[in-house]
């Protein structure tokens, strides 16, 4: 498996609950075992990403707080 992403969805300038729907139906169109990069400048995207990544089963590969406070996420589709 790699760790390079299938897809990036961008939520920059979106705020709760948009940037959850967007990975939830990006992850959904890409093959378990793939991976979504999610960008997302809303503070709550950091609990929410990790909690429905922890409810849904998925694997949150990495995840890092750019400089430009910014949260980038990596998911693997896990099923």
């Amino acid at each position: 498996m790699t760790d390079e992403p299938a897809e990036t969805i961008d939520c920059i300038g979106l705020y709760c609950p948009q940037p959850l729907f967007l990975t939830r139906e990006s992850i959904d169109e890409i093959e378990v075992g793939e991976i979504l990069e999610v960008l997302a400048d809303d503070p709550a995207a950091e609990e929410d990403l990790k909690r429905f990544a922890k409810r849904t089963g998925h694997e949150i590969v990495k995840y890092e707080l750019l400089e430009d406070g910014v949260h980038r996420f990596l998911i693997r589709r896990t099923k």
